[in-house]
């Protein structure tokens, strides 16, 4: 059963050494993305489990490896060669960082169908004794007129109805279209975290776009 959820957001830039000397502006969202992962331990939990999208699916162990190499920094987390994408690179930085460690890591494709998510949601949630799942996923990258894909007047209101169904520790529908042309690059991972289903409550910790991007950090306990 799904017995706690925290959704955290994967910019290379919340790790501090690849943000170098703009690693302050990110500070808010760090402390909230600790304080996620603080309550998802309290859940003690018998298992840890990551989801995030990626270009292709694919499953991992617990010892699976990955490195912010490609984003100009040499950061490695996990030992071996490294083959876990960003999304799930990023969410072992944070559990190491919390002192916590996965069982499994998932990556989900980004325009992954409503089935698929769904399927490996439940299939997640139902094994054995008490599980945590943690979310990495981004908002929309079209908030702002600096954003990477440029300003579109739907982008805030798509963003905003996902934390505030967050806050309700549910997630919406959330069309594979339209979170293409925002650039939801959470979309699919959010879905598997409504196939997990469960009775929690949720609370954002965080919710802000510093660079024109939605990040969101939510726990659902």
């Amino acid at each position: 059963m799904l017995a706690a959820a925290a959704v955290c957001p994967h910019p290379p830039l919340l790790v501090p050494e690849l943000a170098g000397a703009a690693a302050p502006e990110l500070d808010e969202l760090r402390a909230a993305c600790a304080a996620a992962l603080g309550a998802l331990g309290d859940a003690a939990p018998d298992a840890i489990v990551v989801v995030g999208g990626a270009d292709r699916a694919g499953a991992y162990g617990a010892d699976a490896a990955g490195s912010l190499a490609p984003w100009g920094a040499g950061v490695r987390v996990g030992d071996g060669e490294p083959v876990l994408p960003l999304s799930l690179t990023i969410g072992r930085w944070l559990l190491e960082r919390a002192g916590l460690a996965a069982a499994e890591f998932h990556a989900v494709p980004f325009d992954a169908s409503e089935e698929t998510c769904a399927a490996l949601g439940g299939r997640l949630a139902g094994g054995p004794g008490r599980v945590a799942m943690l979310v990495m996923a981004d908002g929309s990258a079209r908030l702002t007129e600096k954003a990477p894909g440029y300003l579109d007047a739907g982008a805030e209101p798509y963003n905003a109805a996902i934390v505030e169904a967050l806050s309700r520790a549910e997630v919406p529908a959330l069309d594979p279209r339209e979170a293409a042309e925002l650039w939801v690059a959470g979309r699919a991972a959010l879905r598997v975290l409504a196939g997990a289903g469960g009775s929690l409550t949720g609370r954002i910790l965080y919710d802000g776009a510093p660079y024109g991007v939605g990040y969101f950090v939510a726990g659902l306990t």
